[in-house]
């Protein structure tokens, strides 16, 4: 079985098994500066659904959005600008529940997915769990009742979208360690998040105590200093180091109550093993990955999640772990096979170079040069057999079509490629 997963302004999901397929496709709705363009907000929003509109129609499975918070062309305006050289906003999705709703009203069949949702900010794991409720409450009452929601969540990519809603350093000890800390909050958040969401009605105080002890550190050095800060204030030496909890309440529970989890799928982003194994103690989850993340870390999470994903999941499968890959496809009818390849490497190197020029305000010959291997690139009939080669059978991609591509009939032209070209060398009929 081998599943694939498309991304373009829209993300598309693509499943590949040996005798069934799921596509999905993923869209990051992104309004980055390409060759002196930026699409108003309203282009960007039509290209998305005609994009989408296009996916439900070919058969894809799923159509993934990218998510973002907060604008980054004000955020430039502040000291410690992450992204100083990015012109435009990196993504125009803030909500994937109520974008769900527009893709079901527009749609007949195609499942929605976040890639990924923010769990801190905007009120934080309380607030979006009890609005997860609520859109699947609404969801059941709707002619979208059968269609799935892929829950992607995690922590936010800019800590500036979480900063504004208190996740900041409290006090000199966390800032000194702030990195490491985040990982707690996020997997604080995640407790919260998926208890509330599994039924659990609880306080703050019934939280997994929270620590930062040696194992946190990579040098004995580094643990030593922090240590020493702690017993400056006044606290006396132990081996693990509490921290108070971020979220404060007396004992809660959701409304509404009665709320059918049937058609949502929970994904983890988190690379971290403790935080993906902790979430699946409260409930199945899969777990997401980046385009750059390695085979291998890739190989040791299928490895672990045998034994540690929850039980209520059934038997832990790779398509639970999408591979996010960036496709530049070229069929140009009456081209021959070289000019295709070479009109798709051309491109897909131009996307690269523009992607981290704008990123990192630097060209790096080399890391474009990776990027573009690590790509699906050229011909339908060279894209077969990357994905024969570089993939397990089983596994599931998520096919990026839109990298850094405003023109929406150029788009909608490589998802209808790879559908007529490519799919049908995987999959039968059978749309999961």
């Amino acid at each position: 079985m081998q599943n694939i997963l498309m991304m373009l302004t829209l993300n598309v999901d693509f499943f590949i098994p040996k005798v069934s397929h799921a596509i999905r496709c993923p869209f990051s709705i992104c309004q980055a500066e390409v060759d002196g363009y930026i699409p108003s907000e309203k282009t960007m929003f039509a290209n998305f659904f005609s994009q989408v509109v296009l996916a439900d129609k070919l058969g894809y499975g799923t159509a993934w959005v990218a998510e973002n918070h907060l604008s980054c062309e004000v955020q430039k305006t502040n000291s410690g600008a992450v992204i100083p050289e990015f012109k435009g906003e990196v993504g125009l999705n803030t909500d994937i529940l109520q974008f769900a709703n527009h893709i079901f009203s527009k749609t007949k069949q195609i499942g929605v997915g976040s890639a990924i949702r923010n769990i801190l900010c905007n009120g934080g794991p309380i607030a979006h769990a009890e609005a997860l409720n609520t859109f699947l409450a609404l969801q059941e009452h709707s002619t979208a009742a059968n269609r799935v929601l892929n829950l992607g969540f995690a922590a936010g990519r800019f800590p500036f979208s979480s900063a504004p809603y208190g996740i900041v350093p409290r006090n000199s000890f966390e800032k000194r360690d702030w990195s490491m800390i985040k990982s707690k909050i996020f997997r604080q958040a995640t407790e919260i998040f998926l208890r509330l969401l599994k039924g659990d009605i609880f306080a703050s105080a019934d939280l997994k105590k929270q620590f930062l002890s040696r194992p946190d550190f990579k040098a004995e050095a580094d643990w030593q200093i922090t240590l020493n800060a702690w017993k400056s204030r006044g606290q006396m030496e132990l081996s693990d180091l509490p921290l108070a909890p971020r979220w404060n309440f007396d004992r809660l529970g959701l409304i509404p109550r009665q709320v059918s989890h049937e058609n949502l799928r929970l994904i983890i982003g988190s690379h971290e093993a403790a935080t993906q194994e902790f979430s699946n103690t409260i409930l199945p989850c899969g777990v997401f990955n980046l385009s750059i993340t390695p085979s291998t870390e890739i190989e040791q999470i299928h490895q672990r999640m045998q034994t540690k994903y929850h039980q209520n999941g059934g038997k832990w499968l790779r398509s639970n772990v999408p591979r996010t890959v960036l496709v530049f496809i070229d069929a140009t009818p009456g081209w021959s096979d070289e000019a295709r390849r070479e009109k798709a490497t051309i491109r897909a190197k131009k996307s690269m170079q523009i992607y981290w020029q704008a990123m990192e305000g630097t060209v790096d010959t080399t890391r474009i040069k990776n990027a573009v291997k690590n790509a699906l690139v050229t011909t339908p009939q060279d894209i077969i057999g990357q994905i024969k080669s570089r993939f397990h059978s089983e596994d599931r991609l998520m096919l990026w079509f839109d990298f850094f591509n405003h023109h929406n009939n150029d788009v909608k032209k490589s998802m209808t490629d790879f559908w007529e070209h490519v799919a049908p060398h995987f999959s039968s009929d059978s749309i999961l």
